[in-house]
This record gives C-alpha cells, structure tokens and sequence, in this order.
C-alpha cells in the first residue's frame, strides 16, 4: 500500500509570505546600490550647465587650433611613481605642467612639475601614488598651448 500525499492548501498567508520576499529583496538592493552610489559620488561636473553650453563652440575651435599643432604627447607612469611625458613637435623650451586628480574624490589634488630629461621627454618632480588619477596636462611652447586629459 502507498503512503498517500497530503496537499496544503495555498493561502493568503502564503502569497503574503512571497510578496513581502520578493518586494522586501528588492527594496534592499535598491537601497545598497543607492549607498554606493551616494558614497562614491565625485561632486559637480560644470558649475552652471547653460553657461558651459554657451561656451562649447569655443572649446571646439581650441581644439581645433590644437590639432593644428600636429604635437604627438604620450603620457605614462614610472614604476617608481613619477610621471613621464613624450612630445614630439614642441620646441626645446616647452613646458610642461600637470594637475592631477582623484576620479571620486577621496585623495587631495596635485600639481605637478616636470623637468625636461636628456632623452628629450620630461619627468615629474614628485612622485605620484599608484591610483586611478585624471591628468589634466598642459604644454607650453611660447604662445603654443597644448592641453588633454587622461585617466591613469
């Protein structure tokens, strides 16, 4: 003889039980993702966005000006920390400036000074920490202005 299955019955209590999971699962992500969102947050892009917009055509026709320049820059990072830069197309007193600061945030800004080295490149005086760092670089060859940005 089979032992025979009892059924339960499927009651509110059950559906109760499920909606308050499911909904309840949600909820918690949504307020973790929402945290890490708030804590990592780097601030402000632009200031005021409409006079940024105002200003855009400008930031087009520097960069076009720049382009004209024909300079080919490389930037990277020694083993030891310190920043190297390459430039091709700059004349031998150009110089060289960076501003270096953290994606989020959480580590003060540096300025850095470069020296030219013998190999024609120029070296950052002050060592940099081994991050994530968005490099504002500048090169200056007289009235010639050379600028980007990049992410280390």
């Amino acid at each position: 003889m089979m032992p025979q299955k009892v059924s339960r019955k499927f009651t509110g209590w059950h559906m109760t039980g499920i909606l308050v999971a499911f909904f309840g699962t949600v909820m918690a992500v949504n307020f973790t993702m929402a945290g890490f969102a708030l804590s990592t947050f780097g601030g402000i892009q632009v200031e005021n966005s409409y006079v940024a917009s105002q200003n855009f055509n400008q930031w087009l026709d520097a960069a076009a000006e720049q382009e004209k320049l024909g300079w080919d820059v490389t930037l990277e990072q020694a083993p030891e920390g310190r920043l190297r830069v390459l430039a091709e197309g700059p004349g031998e007193n150009a110089t060289v400036l960076a501003h270096a600061r953290h994606p989020v945030g959480r580590k003060a800004d540096i300025t850095l000074t470069f020296t030219p080295q013998p190999d024609g490149s120029f070296l950052s005086d002050e060592a940099l920490e081994h991050d994530r760092w968005i490099v504002r670089l500048e090169l200056a060859d007289g009235d010639k202005v050379w600028k980007r940005e990049d992410r280390l």
